[in-house]
């Protein structure tokens, strides 16, 4: 378990049972022409696609001094990441075989038909089993192949924990395998991991299939860069999201010889600190942006639908509600929550001062009308939307002291009312009780 653990960690997303195909789809090892397009994106921090901003001064960006020495380091990791896809596209897996030609729901369909009488090297006779190189030397080979390829498959009843990795100028997706042992230990494992261009801040999953059909298992990834990447984690070996929403589209030589950067139409100019997924509305992503801005955007078409501009600091974290799907909260630098409508476009906008920066929101399971606000002082303030207020004055319901340091993420018991769990900067984990009544 320790190994899956190295390095940084700023993100976890779980995958639920039963989301993930039991048996992965191993992709086809990069050409050289994917690897070399790898190295653009990468260095891009976007697709490289065509669909650019039609605001030219709102959409480039200027690169001087430090900047440009930071787009050396990017274009850096971006060869050092394709360096080694090229590795790993000249020594395909065994195991990625084997995956390939594993078809669970063909077994019922073989032939019954079993040919007793061969021809060939099968005939041969060996006086002995010792002599015989088909008994002798591939047994062990062939069990330690039957131990990976097992390792590779994915029970019903294993848990899967996507986690945002970081190892010093190296970022991933590490999808982990969190199953029990036939003693009841618990073994986590590194099942896969995805190459990611920059350094991970927030994930999000997500079921809209963004191949078509009923359900898939996707991934939403919101790094430094301010593009979203989408990944299938049902795919193995991918070197390529499947969609990128946002992000820098090309660069282009400005006055004075300076180079600057493209935006895609609708992206953030920034990074993108939060996520989240409407459950109800499969299709819609929100995400938050040190830009200051939330946006909307449609899955079904990659686009972004709606720019919100209500927060004057950078937004930190955006939560649908359950019980009221069409609602969405986001909590910003500039020490308000705000709560919009999106029946209307979220024109309705209606906000709560809060007494630090918002670090992570969270909507009470068990209470409609209830969510939390985890801040960077170390509190934690709950509010009732009954209470909203254009001017910032609705008052919160109760406060608790949760750390000494900044409240980084918060989470409620789904199951049991009235606790909470917080994760601080203090290096602290608690679980905290509190009454309705408080």
């Amino acid at each position: 378990m320790e190994d899956s653990l190295n390095g940084m960690i700023s993100a976890i997303s779980w995958v639920p049972r039963g989301a993930a195909k039991n048996v992965p789809v191993v992709a086809e090892p990069p050409t050289q022409e994917e690897i070399d397009e790898a190295i653009k994106t990468l260095a891009l921090g976007g697709d490289g696609g065509s669909d650019v901003d039609e605001d030219d001064d709102a959409g480039t960006m200027e690169l001087d001094g430090a900047e440009a020495e930071e787009e050396l380091d990017e274009v850096a990791r971006a060869k050092a990441v394709a360096k080694a896809l090229a590795k790993g596209s000249s020594q395909v897996d065994d195991v990625a075989d084997e995956l390939r030609e594993l078809n669970m729901d063909a077994y019922d369909d073989e032939e019954e038909g079993i040919e007793i009488f061969s021809s060939g090297m099968g005939d041969l006779y060996y006086p002995s089993n010792d002599m015989d190189p088909y008994l002798n030397n591939n047994n062990d080979e062939d069990d330690d192949d039957d131990d990976e390829i097992e390792d590779k498959m994915i029970k019903p009843t294993d848990y899967l924990l996507v986690c945002a990795h970081s190892d010093e100028d190296v970022f991933s997706l590490q999808v982990n395998i969190l199953e029990e042992t036939e003693d009841g230990e618990q073994n986590m494992f590194v099942h896969h991991d995805v190459p990611l261009p920059a350094f991970p801040l927030c994930t999000a999953w997500m079921d809209f299939n963004l191949k078509g059909g009923d359900k898939g298992n996707f991934i939403a990834v919101g790094t430094m860069d301010p593009a979203i990447e989408i990944w299938d984690l049902d795919m193995v070996d991918e070197v390529q999201p499947h969609m990128v929403l946002g992000g820098l589209s090309k660069k282009k030589k400005k006055a004075k010889g300076k180079k600057g950067k493209k935006y895609k139409k609708g992206s953030h100019r920034n990074s993108v600190l939060g996520l989240a997924w409407n459950k109800e509305v499969r299709n819609v992503l929100a995400s938050a942006s040190a830009d200051t801005t939330v946006k909307i955007w449609d899955l079904a078409v990659g686009k972004c639908a709606v720019t919100l501009e209500h927060h004057d600091d950078k937004v930190q974290s955006v939560a649908w509600c359950p019980q009221s799907p069409e609602v969405l909260l986001s909590g910003s630098f500039d020490k308000t929550v705000a709560m919009n409508d999106m029946k209307d476009g979220g024109q309705s906008c209606h906000k709560w001062s809060v007494e630090a920066d918002v670090e992570s929101l969270a909507w009470d399971p068990h209470n409609e009308h209830s969510f939390v606000v985890s801040l960077e002082n170390g509190m934690v303030q709950a509010f009732d939307k009954r209470t909203a207020s254009s001017s910032s004055s609705g008052r919160s319901t109760y406060t608790l002291h949760a750390h000494e340091k900044a409240v980084s993420s918060i989470s409620f018991n789904p199951s049991a009312p009235n606790f909470l769990a917080t994760g601080s900067t203090d290096k602290m984990v608690r679980t905290l009780q509190y009454l309705d009544d408080i």
